[in-house]
């Protein structure tokens, strides 16, 4: 049994968790939309086609904001066909994922199935094939009460209150060339200037983000993010960053690791970002909106795979299945969001159900929980409060997390990676809450952690995820195979609280006064 500590004080604190932070995102791909929150016909789908079974689980996952509606898609997406009568839409070829997309549900079914999910809306413009005309014009659709053209038609096909959709995110991964129409960091920043600008005249309101690197490992890397803040540091107030974890080279240990690249991604834009206010001499800091993040690997598929298979109608693709390992790993991303609460103010896990999701379903069948969901949802409703700053011993061991998607197969090292990785949150009525991974995959771990600070604790809920086949997973015959369970060696006294950690395991415990 391995050892390790943890000090915290209520007082010494990282920052406050935003309410954001706890977001998702539905794209316009496989069938994360049609047959994953919009069926209709379906035995649970209510008047307006979205599945109730669905609405459900979203509501246990708990996410506060959604992202839509890409991701790729929206890099080729005219708005303009997803509004108005459904059966006047246009049919489109949709070059992001080789299919057809039929555009029965658009904006505003979005935003009513956001109501309906109790999430706010957050809205991507498309700055590849478009501009930011069709960006400004969106968002009159959308935002205006009346008396234009573009808000009266939005009147006119049914919504009479505008949207009032107040995060807007400038594009896609620009600087990707897989996008439609993907640019240079200049082009790219003079584009997202001018929309932003537009934008922002039509609603002062609304909070914009424009596009950093879509990885850590793209050759274009932190030049881009100089450049294009360069450009929008006036307009913007959140810059991206998307990271996909993987197992590609089938080393476990390493996997589990994988969130630390999150976190040394995280400090590097950080860093970025604030160099470029230093250049300008400006109080004001960036922040982040980690608006892609998820486990994913297994589903990948060239762009000539998806061309021979024709231009079907929301066909199954990237439908990653979660096992244990995944969710261990997905775990240690949730920790290293909530220990950068300090300017990660906004992220988005990708994407919400049956596309790289927490959520699977079968067309015209049940849906069910995927092993990520846990602690996703975990994270969702206890991570709400002050992040403190922990002081985490533990003993360590080497890594080599290997990620061939960059220009080139890359290996990371990281040369001291700690067994535990843990982060706590306090509440605002005294308590706080303990979210820890053992990424030792044979040993425990008996944890102490010093909370004389707190005052007198006891524990309200403690909870594990852990299974001695890391490679268990979910399914429509056996949706629960996979779930916490009861952590049963947690006692707390004289200040100090301890735990007897399984291997391999995510662990969550929530304390109250």
């Amino acid at each position: 049994m391995r050892k390790a500590s943890i000090m915290v004080d209520r007082e010494f604190a990282i920052g406050e968790t935003d309410p954001r932070l706890f977001g998702a995102f539905v794209e316009h791909l496989g069938r994360c939309v049609y047959g994953g929150i919009f069926e209709p016909g379906h035995k649970t789908a209510d008047g307006k086609g979205f599945r109730r079974d669905v609405l459900e689980l979203v509501r246990e996952l708990g996410p506060t904001i959604m992202r839509y509606p890409g991701g790729n898609f929206v890099s080729g997406y005219n708005w303009e066909d997803g509004v108005g009568p459904v059966d006047q839409r246009p049919a489109r070829l949709d070059l992001a994922w080789f299919t057809t997309e039929p555009n029965t549900f658009g904006t505003n079914e979005f935003v009513d199935w956001c109501r309906a999910a109790a999430v706010e809306p957050m809205m991507a413009v498309n700055l590849g094939t478009r501009d930011g005309d069709a960006a400004r014009n969106l968002i009159e659709y959308c935002n205006h009460p009346g008396g234009t053209a573009w808000s009266d038609l939005r009147i006119k096909h049914g919504w009479k209150e505008p949207h009032g959709i107040k995060f807007w995110c400038l594009g896609n991964e620009m600087d990707g060339p897989w996008q439609m129409e993907y640019k240079t960091a200049t082009e790219y920043g003079r584009i997202a200037k001018e929309a932003a600008k537009m934008m922002r005249w039509i609603d002062p309101s609304i909070e914009l983000a424009a596009c950093g690197s879509s990885g850590r490992n793209m050759p274009t890397y932190g030049r881009w993010e100089d450049e294009v803040l360069e450009h929008t540091f006036e307009q913007v107030e959140y810059i991206s960053l998307h990271t996909y974890l993987n197992n590609y080279a089938e080393d476990t240990a390493s996997f589990l690791a994988s969130p630390d690249m999150m976190d040394q991604f995280i400090d590097e834009v950080v860093a970025i970002a604030d160099g470029v206010a230093a250049r300008r001499h400006s109080q004001k800091r960036i922040m982040l909106s980690f608006d892609e993040w998820n486990v994913w690997y297994r589903t990948r598929r060239k762009r000539a795979d998806r061309v021979k298979e024709g231009w079907p109608v929301a066909p199954p693709i990237l439908e990653e299945i979660y096992n244990v390992e995944d969710a261990l790993t997905f775990g240690g991303a949730c920790i290293s969001l909530l220990n950068h609460a300090d300017r990660v103010k906004s992220a988005c896990l990708a994407q919400l159900v049956n596309v790289i999701a927490p959520i699977m379903t079968e067309t015209g069948g049940d849906a069910w929980r995927q092993t990520i969901f846990w602690p996703f949802a975990q994270m969702s409703r206890f991570g709400r409060g002050r992040v403190l700053r922990a002081r985490v011993e533990s003993e360590t061991y080497a890594a080599r997390y290997f990620d061939p998607r960059g220009s080139s197969d890359l290996y990371f090292p990281m040369p001291e990676t700690p067994y535990l990785k843990a982060s706590v949150v306090a509440d605002d009525k005294g308590g706080m809450t303990l979210f820890l991974l053992n990424r030792d995959l044979k040993q425990g771990v008996d944890v102490t952690v010093d909370a004389r600070s707190f005052g007198r604790l006891q524990v309200k809920q403690a909870e594990e995820l852990q299974e001695d086949d890391l490679k268990a997973f979910n399914s429509s015959t056996d949706p629960l195979r996979v779930q916490p369970r009861a952590l049963k060696d947690v006692s707390v006294s004289d200040g100090k609280i301890r735990l007897k950690l399984k291997p391999a395991s995510w662990n969550v415990v929530k304390l109250t006064l």
